[in-house]
């Protein structure tokens, strides 16, 4: 619904020159709310596209009493939109060549189209910020400013964490550019603490590593699809309009091509020509192929995915702990601002784990159909600049001592209800006696050990 509403308000806040692009945006309208992971940030906040610094329709429901006042912000980002990897440059540039081979081309127009398309992608670039993701960085530091003014005042200490990768690293500097010069980072240098710990305690994780990351079996339902009747029909429609034998397609080509307009779309926003092979249906389709992926390997499929994040959990109530016991004290609040920049794969576990989106039937390669209004849906959890934030307030006039602490989550700048409560605000208490266990007794170490004993069976998971 999102993508379809795309070119009404897209002209409004177009220059004259860029609405002759119009049409062809008009094009990857029915695609754009399908692209999973690789979706831009504005397909959950459409309001974005007219203005990138509105606070849209969302951030009025705070339903907060006016005498709490927030005392800390602690937000796990994902960083902004990205360049392919080098092996996804890789098949786009395999697959263009043999486009570029063809023959006729007057015999199959779509195959000329896309060999006409300039391969301008190059494996440097692997996985790099673009300069949209730069902006998609600072233009979000500025609405969490404006919708929380009193923890971004001048002089507040702003914590910015990232994990190593370049892409992290330059999304949080971005973040930082955008909030100018009034915060106090100790320094007026952008300075980025790397910590992978915890923003890719994936990699940390000895169980995980072995039992899902490099386990072949671990991905059965993601490569059942792959081969199965959906994927299929994709198939044998995207070679006929190359004009290509079926036999020299395969899946991860397919999805090369359909990603190709994902990130011509959130790069450059526009269509590329390589959309016009696909149909909404297609769409659909290939966003499945990818959501399996991340619910298998990040959300629900094993408990370890979810398990491992445990450790960013735990440090996220610490801190909101702390908070809590300086304020008790009257002391000033040593970590007002708390702002970490991760990947779509720190995020998905986390938000597992807390239990949110999750489906009464597991996503698997048959229930395609019956997934049709799933909850997990990643381009609408993890797009590009993803940001979970949690804040915490002090509340005064308050009838127990427990409703003083009080605290809001955020998924993408959108009031997320609590499960214990079905409300958009808990008392601090409430919330850390729901996740007691998780808090008590989800430990990483030992979550992520190894068993002693060598077993492949994916069962144990």
């Amino acid at each position: 619904a999102v993508a379809a509403m795309a070119p009404r308000w897209a002209a409004a806040a177009l220059p004259s020159a860029a609405l002759l692009l119009l049409p062809l945006a008009m094009a990857s309208a029915g695609l754009s709310g399908y692209f999973g992971t690789k979706s831009r940030y504005e397909e959950v906040n459409p309001h974005l596209v007219g203005d990138p610094l509105s606070l849209g329709p969302a951030a009025s429901g705070s339903l907060l009493p006016a005498a709490c006042a927030p005392l800390q912000l602690r937000a796990v980002l994902r960083h902004g939109t990205r360049y392919p990897t080098a092996g996804q440059i890789r098949r786009l540039g395999d697959l263009h060549a043999r486009l570029l081979r063809r023959p006729s081309a007057a015999a199959c127009p779509a195959a000329a189209d896309l060999a006409a398309w300039q391969m301008w992608y190059e494996e440097s670039l692997d996985g790099r910020l673009a300069p949209q993701g730069r902006r998609d960085m600072e233009h979000l530091a500025r609405r969490l400013a404006a919708r929380f003014p009193a923890l971004f005042a001048a002089r507040r200490r702003l914590e910015l964490a990232s994990s190593s990768k370049h892409r992290c690293l330059q999304s949080g500097a971005a973040f930082r550019r955008g909030l100018g010069p009034s915060l106090s980072l100790g320094s007026d240098e952008v300075e980025v603490e790397v910590n992978d710990s915890l923003m890719r305690f994936f990699d940390h994780c000895a169980k995980f590593v072995a039992f899902v990351e490099e386990n072949d079996t671990a991905m059965c339902q993601v490569n059942a699809f792959r081969e199965g009747p959906e994927m299929r029909k994709v198939l044998e429609k995207v070679a006929s309009a190359l004009c290509l034998p079926v036999e020299e397609l395969n899946a991860d080509l397919v999805q090369v091509a359909f990603l190709t307009c994902s990130y011509e779309l959130a790069i450059k926003n526009v269509t590329s020509p390589w959309c016009s092979l696909f149909s909404e249906e297609d769409a659909k389709v290939l966003e499945y192929l990818n959501d399996l992926k991340q619910y298998w390997k990040r959300g629900y499929g094993y408990d370890i995915n979810s398990r491992s994040s445990c450790i960013l959990f735990q440090d996220i109530f610490q801190h909101l702990d702390k908070a809590v016991e300086e304020s008790k004290s009257s002391k000033p609040i040593s970590s007002p601002l708390i702002v970490q920049v991760g990947h779509a794969e720190t995020l998905q576990p986390l938000l597992a784990l807390m239990g949110f989106f999750k489906d009464d039937e597991p996503l698997k390669a048959n229930n395609y159909i019956r997934q049709t209004h799933r909850k997990f849906r990643s381009g609408r959890i993890v797009p590009y600049a993803a940001n979970l934030v949690f804040v915490l307030y002090h509340c005064d006039q308050v009838k127990t001592s427990k409703e003083e602490y009080q605290v809001q989550m955020l998924l993408n700048e959108k009031l997320m209800s609590f499960h214990h409560s079905n409300e958009t605000i808990s008392t601090y208490t409430d919330l850390k006696d729901y996740y007691k266990d998780i808090l008590e007794n989800c430990h990483f170490k030992e979550e992520c050990e190894l068993p002693k004993v060598n077993i492949t069976a994916i069962d144990e998971l």
